[in-house]
């Protein structure tokens, strides 16, 4: 959770006027939290308290309504309304909020149905379900199996069935100014660019 939401408040900035610098300076002025650190901080907090993902995540988003870069169209909609419903979201919301359910389940079964109940709230899209889970099944796997880097990412391809795309078209992407926030593509880019680091930080960098 502590490098998730570290990762999101060094990103901030980074948001709407990207870099492809890798030897930037992590925190500056310009650097908050943004809607995803409310969002991991409200799924940690619906676990402990043994409440509903949805509710939970409503109440912190209402109580933190301005964040950096504010929320998402349809996710504002969604903290905006008094009966909040799913919109087939598969945006990478549902994967960025998951990883306190890597860290607090210890069965995969229990992390992959957990991980599910999180997203379809808002994100329940297969695509944005399927995001959510493997993020939290990649966290558990490391924290608790000692798989290698390359055993989670034949697991990753085996089970979600995504291939992560190597190191150069990443920066390729990135170069060309694309922007995605959908689960299916940044998902995948994420994992290669932890596949490839040698600690967090290089992690972030990357």
């Amino acid at each position: 959770m502590l490098g998730a939401i570290t990762g999101d408040i060094v990103g901030s900035r980074f948001e709407f006027n990207n870099t492809n610098r890798e030897d930037f300076e992590l925190f500056t002025p310009e650097c908050s939290y943004t809607d995803d650190t409310i969002c991991t901080v409200a799924v940690a907090d619906a676990i402990l308290r043994g409440e509903d993902f949805g509710k939970v995540l409503h109440e912190w988003c209402r109580k933190y309504p301005n964040p950096m870069g504010g929320y998402g169209g349809r996710f504002a909609e969604w903290v905006a309304s008094d009966n909040p419903q799913p919109y087939n979201s598969f945006g990478n919301g549902s994967a960025m909020r998951v990883s306190p359910i890597g860290w607090l389940f210890d069965e995969w079964e229990d992390v992959i149905e957990e991980a599910k109940k999180s997203a379809i709230v808002s994100h329940n899209h297969p695509e944005g379900i399927k995001g959510a889970q493997c993020i939290a099944e990649a966290i558990c796997w490391l924290r608790l199996m000692r798989f290698s880097k390359s055993d989670v990412e034949r697991k990753v391809e085996k089970f979600f069935g995504y291939e992560l795309p190597p190191m150069r078209d990443i920066k390729k992407i990135g170069s060309e100014g694309h922007f995605d926030g959908t689960c299916q593509e940044t998902v995948p880019m994420a994992l290669r660019c932890f596949m490839d680091a040698n600690s967090f930080e290089e992690t972030i960098r990357l």
